[in-house]
């Protein structure tokens, strides 16, 4: 180990951590490139052709050209928050018309619907 002084060793940990991550994005970029849809065969080849033979700067053209969020991301996320609705039971307005009924049924005083509604609006 004298032969080796510890800084060596962060040094040579630090870069082949950097090695990984380096991987890690372009396979992470491949992936995104062949999964969209608004892509033609035509695009997602050259695409796979620039990252290829110029790693660095395809990767770094990719991350910047591609949009924030495509069309399939968009109909992901819609499709998610329709399910979230779906699981969470009943919407705002299902709720405040419950605690109109309970309310005129007597079960809560007006005080208490005041305060539950405040809830349920804000």
């Amino acid at each position: 180990m004298e032969d080796y002084p510890l800084l060596n060793l962060v040094w040579t940990m630090l870069i082949f951590f950097l090695f990984v991550m380096w991987i890690w994005i372009v396979i992470s970029v491949f992936i995104d490139n062949f999964r969209r849809t608004d892509h033609s065969g035509w695009a997602k080849a050259g695409w796979t052709v620039l990252i290829v033979f110029m790693p660095v700067l395809g990767v770094l053209i990719y991350m910047i050209a591609r949009p924030r969020m495509t069309e399939q991301d968009k109909q992901l996320m819609n499709e998610y928050e329709e399910q979230q609705k779906r699981l969470a039971g009943s919407t705002p307005s299902q709720e405040l018309e419950r605690l109109h009924k309970l309310k005129s049924d007597g079960a809560i005083s007006e005080e208490e619907y005041q305060k539950l509604k405040a809830d349920i609006v804000s």
